[in-house]
């Protein structure tokens, strides 16, 4: 277990793991594992359903760098600490990354333990890892169109569903009151976490082609009569991970 072996495989593609998604890992060739802890910059997240290490796969004899799990805002970081490992992704050559989450899902068309593809999202979290100069980049397609097509054409080819739509980044740690959810689908959102914003805006900086999923685990407040549990959450990841595998594995 060498964080050179990583370095020195140059994978050019990498997949961000969120919560309960772990075991996607599992689905691809794993060659090694590294805790973040021994990445300088990077530290274990301290959530459950996040293991905090980067895996080395194959998938048909390329290199592919995953993440699994992540640290998040509400843990006390910054946004520039949030993302310090898609700077690693970069720094070591990687081109493209997938970001995945577990949301709440606030379009009623949708359905629990589905995927949705993200097509843009509303950064409501007050903050962007762009933050101490005049870092502007324009955020007119964070989520590679041409990316997207793959993910729709490969979840045809497969048979899964796959939604389509905006994702709503709050900062959390709590969940969003019923009130918030009816503000946030006025706003045009389809699904809620609190994830990937930072990731996705730090990773268009650089230059990277970035494709964005969430893992729809439970209805957003207020649309059914059931409190929300993290647990819960880890617990759909489980089964969601087998699909979100599937695709993955038919896209890369």
């Amino acid at each position: 277990m060498s964080l050179a072996q990583i370095q020195n495989a140059r994978p050019e593609t990498a997949i961000v793991l969120g919560s309960g998604l772990g075991g996607v890992a599992e689905a691809f060739g794993i060659e090694c594992e590294v805790p973040y802890a021994e990445v300088p910059g990077l530290s274990a997240s301290t959530v459950p359903g996040h293991a905090g290490r980067f895996v080395l796969a194959r998938h048909h004899e390329r290199p592919i760098l995953i993440a699994q799990g992540r640290r998040h805002l509400y843990e006390g970081l910054s946004a520039a600490e949030v993302t310090a490992g898609i700077r690693f992704m970069h720094e070591i050559g990687v081109k493209r990354v997938v970001l995945t989450n577990a949301a709440g899902a606030i379009d009623e068309q949708f359905h629990v333990g589905g995927l949705m593809l993200i097509t843009d999202h509303l950064n409501l979290q007050g903050t962007t890892p762009l933050l101490g100069g005049p870092n502007f980049h324009d955020m007119s397609e964070v989520y590679s169109r041409a990316w997207a097509e793959k993910f729709h054409a490969a979840a045809v080819e497969i048979g899964l569903k796959l939604h389509a739509g905006v994702y709503a980044g709050l900062l959390g740690p709590q969940y969003e009151t019923p009130a918030e959810i009816r503000m946030l689908h006025r706003l045009g959102a389809d699904a809620v976490g609190m994830s990937t914003v930072p990731e996705a805006i730090q990773a268009r900086a650089l230059g990277m082609e970035v494709a964005g999923i969430s893992m729809l685990t439970n209805w957003a407040a207020g649309l059914r009569p059931q409190t929300l549990h993290h647990a819960e959450v880890v617990e759909v990841g489980k089964t969601a991970s087998l699909y979100l595998a599937r695709l993955l594995k038919a896209v890369m």
